[in-house]
């Protein structure tokens, strides 16, 4: 039973396998308080999303409809938060409604351009209203992009590879996408090149940053989400590597965002920012 200081949260994408352990999660944490629950999936609509989640009754029925659940999260007594686990196509918009509307989103989806995230952050601070972009949940997965940096200094040749199930969308990754990017703010050029490649099936060799790092992306029944970074210099190889077996892990770092955006009021981008 929800009490009067429970923060009030929308889960979207509430019949997703990620959504589905979000509203276990928020069911779990007392002080959360599930208000709505979105999902397009019309096999759900209008079943309760803890039976759904596999977590009980928690009489809130799943609906399709986004607006009028932000709506109803305005109506409730403290700040409201969106956890956001959809479609790259449809992110966008998503959080342009709800900051529009005073709820802070905390977005788990990755597939968002660089300049749709520069518009949104500018939307976010004319609202101040505070907004987390996370491309990755996971507290393993901050440190192993924590001890990347580290290795980056000492290393000139690094790739990157990342595997997920197929039904995922949007390719690289977000996190390996922010992995490079971390290693790309110490200013230096990797990978530099001693032979004149040549790709006799496109995209042999992945994807390349501007900065020389290559990324390669992996989609297969059966893996979840995993990344390898590998660090390679004359006569020695430094791997790092995260594997998920369960999406459960994610959910501290998920009620953890839940709680760190009510003190915002600006958009930001990664968990290791608010830990």
């Amino acid at each position: 039973m929800a009490n009067q200081s429970s923060i009030p949260v929308v889960v979207n994408g509430a019949a997703g396998k990620m959504g589905r352990e979000v509203v276990k999660a928020i069911a779990s944490t007392p002080d959360l308080n599930l208000v709505a629950a979105v999902d397009l999936n019309p096999n759900v609509l209008g079943k309760d999303a803890g039976e759904v989640a596999g977590c009980g009754t928690l009489e809130v029925p799943i609906l399709n409809d986004l607006q009028s659940s932000l709506l109803l999260a305005t109506q409730e007594k403290q700040l409201g938060v969106m956890v956001d686990f959809t479609h790259p196509d449809k992110i966008y918009d998503n959080v342009r409604s709800a900051i529009a509307y005073g709820i802070r989103p905390v977005v788990g989806t990755t597939g968002l351009s660089p300049e749709q995230i520069q518009d949104l952050a500018a939307f976010a601070d004319k609202a101040s209203v505070g907004c987390l972009i996370i491309p990755n949940f996971s507290i393993g997965m901050v440190l192993l992009q924590q001890a990347a940096i580290q290795a980056s200094k000492y290393f000139d040749h690094v790739e990157i590879i990342e595997l997920h199930h197929n039904q995922k969308a949007d390719a690289p990754s977000g996190t390996a996408i922010q992995t490079a990017e971390l290693l790309s703010e110490l200013g230096k050029n990797f990978n530099p090149p001693s032979v004149t490649e040549t790709e006799h099936l496109a995209g042999a060799r992945g994807s390349l940053t501007s900065e020389g790092i290559r990324i390669h992306s992996i989609r297969l029944p059966g893996l979840i989400a995993h990344q390898e970074v590998i660090f390679g210099a004359p006569g020695q190889i430094y791997t790092l590597r995260h594997d998920t077996s369960d999406r459960s892990c994610y959910m501290p770092g998920v009620i953890l965002s839940v709680r760190k955006v009510l003190e915002l009021q600006s958009l930001v981008y990664g968990l290791e920012k608010i830990l």
